[in-house]
């Protein structure tokens, strides 16, 4: 008896599901069948959200928290156009998932149809269109492009063929992924890097999120320790370094007073998997100007004019490469003591023995700003009390953003996810928050976000309260867009379109399901760790009536660089 037929939907799934153990989606006339074979062949956990764009930033956030890879689906047509902005986001970010969409059939567009190929391609993602008769290998081919080139890949079904049984074995030739080539390292530049590191007075090493993804934690600590060196990460390398006694914390524009001064003290510096875009580099003014600035990345060149040296390579690999050489030679290992001594000497020397802790130093603020309302320095400081161990940070974007990252400590990379900024946008703290809690579900999922990105990505609040296990939203409600205040209000431009009334977030948290309270004095805090303490379940809203009245530093310095550039 011949094999019942396979249809391209059902093809697909089997294949994704080989990769894949995830699918975030919203159901809509292009995705259907594809969603009815997840759900009837069961392999993959599928998590229903309540916006487009909510299933490619929980897939993405799924990917930060986990390093694995996540699937999206959205309809054609407008379901495909509001997913837009989180797809740029993955891509600048360079994230490796699958998006699965329903596309005009194979006779030609309808009326509502968009080009979607081209649109997905001008934001960085490619496409690859599913033929009958490739169904299967066109996912695979998707699946690979993904991982090796790290960035989503779009997998397009006609909608003439979501439901039609594949021709073979859905096996057809298809083109390969596209593999990024192995970066041989050049020994003579190491060998060079190393001289140099091993020769200054002030050694400094930057870790960001790429030299986690590479695995080089390991190496990169134990080259900081043969150097003497100081250590900083970038935000989202939070973790890669412990807070010992030569760790900064992070570097730019979240960095605590001393540990700036420190970096602007370091002669040589040595970036690894940071991108020192302008936040990081604080508008140029992180190192100073005689500092050497050496990055490792695969990149083809710099990212940031301020890199002197651009050393190509896998960062797992360089940093092992630099710890042979500096305990290489005649001397053996003494080399390596020696340098550590000269690290550690000439950082003291410029007040930086022990600076355990200098990356925590962050002024606490008085409980109330002068307006009545939280500071939310004061509210941080009391949240890194309050919050459990065990906690996986989710960050929204808006002023508020430095708060977090500076105040609440983090294990690992892995548990701070700022999904939207790399495209600086706002709106997708919410479903970021449902990816994280699929990817961890073992641990509490703090949201912290404002007022004005919960407000645009609301209809996801009611997919946090369904899925997240044990989740905290935090919300900075300061009833303006914070950022806009801060960098043109106080320039001239006109307020009233940055102000928003006053919404009351615990009371549409509750009638979502979850548990809330309007956080309005520290003390009101006490709510939250009474639920905290019964080890329950669920969701918990803190609507956290801050100050527009306290500034964060790094917005300070934003809105200098702006006016600087504006009078050039």
């Amino acid at each position: 008896m011949p094999d019942a037929p396979v249809s391209v939907s059902a093809a697909i799934a089997a294949e994704l599901e080989l990769h894949a153990a995830d699918v975030f989606a919203l159901m809509g006339n292009g995705n259907a069948w594809f969603l009815d074979a997840v759900v009837r062949r069961g392999a993959m956990t599928l998590t229903a959200v309540r916006h487009e764009a909510a299933t490619i930033a929980a897939a993405d956030a799924y990917h930060r928290a986990s390093g694995r890879l996540a699937v999206a689906s959205v309809t054609y047509g407008p379901g495909y156009t509001n997913a837009i902005t989180p797809l740029a986001e993955a891509a600048l970010a360079r994230i490796p998932l699958v998006v699965v969409v329903g596309d005009r059939p194979t006779g030609g567009a309808r009326p509502f149809d968009v080009d979607q190929a081209g649109i997905a391609t001008a934001v960085g993602a490619p496409t690859i269109v599913v033929r009958r008769g490739d169904a299967r290998a066109a996912a695979r081919r998707a699946v690979e492009t993904a991982l090796a080139e790290r960035r989503p890949v779009v997998l397009a079904i006609p909608y003439d063929l979501s439901h039609a049984d594949i021709e073979g074995d859905g096996e057809a030739a298809t083109e390969h992924a596209s593999v990024t080539p192995f970066v041989a390292l050049d020994g003579e530049q190491l060998a060079g890097v190393a001289e140099r590191l091993v020769g200054a007075r002030r050694p400094l090493l930057l870790a960001g999120r790429g030299a986690h993804l590479a695995g080089a934690e390991d190496a990169l600590r134990e080259l900081a320790a043969r150097l003497g060196a100081r250590t900083a990460s970038s935000a989202l390398g939070s973790g890669i370094f412990a807070d010992a006694s030569r760790h900064l914390g992070i570097c730019g524009g979240f960095a605590s007073e001393r540990a700036a001064e420190a970096i602007e003290h370091a002669d040589a510096v040595l970036v690894v998997g940071a991108s020192l875009n302008a936040f990081q580099t604080r508008f140029g003014d992180a190192f100073a100007p005689g500092a050497h600035v050496m990055q490792v990345d695969v990149l083809d060149a710099p990212s940031n004019p301020r890199v002197d040296e651009l050393v190509r390579g896998d960062a797992r690999l360089v940093a092992q490469a630099l710890v042979a050489l500096i305990g290489a030679g005649e001397t053996g290992d003494e080399r390596g003591a020696d340098a550590a001594a000269a690290g550690d000497a000439g950082w003291s020397e410029a007040g930086f023995a022990e600076v355990a802790g200098i990356g925590a130093e962050r002024e606490a603020g008085d409980e109330l700003a002068a307006d009545g309302r939280l500071d939310p320095r004061s509210l941080f400081h009391a949240l890194e009390r309050v919050l459990p161990e065990d906690r996986v940070i989710v960050q929204d974007g808006g002023h508020f953003i430095g708060w977090a990252p500076t105040h609440l400590s983090v294990a690992d990379p892995e548990r701070l996810l700022m999904v939207g900024t790399a495209f600086q946008t706002i709106g997708l703290g919410l479903p970021s928050a449902v990816g994280a809690g699929a990817a961890r579900p073992e641990s509490t999922i703090v949201l912290v976000t404002g007022d004005g990105g919960a407000l645009m990505g609301l209809a996801d609040l009611d997919s946090v309260v369904r899925t997240v296990r044990r989740g905290i939203v935090v919300v900075c409600n300061d009833a303006a867009y914070g950022a806009e205040v801060h960098q043109y209000a106080v320039r001239g431009v006109a307020e009233e379109p940055m102000l928003i009334e006053q919404v009351d977030f615990a009371a549409l948290g509750r009638a979502l399901g979850a548990e809330a309270a309007v956080i309005e004095r520290l003390e009101d805090l006490a709510q939250l760790e009474a639920w905290l303490a019964t080890g329950a379940e669920g969701v918990f809203v803190a609507d956290c009536r801050i100050s527009q009245q306290v500034v964060a530093p790094y917005i300070i310095e934003v809105r200098e660089a702006a006016m600087r550039a504006a009078t050039r």
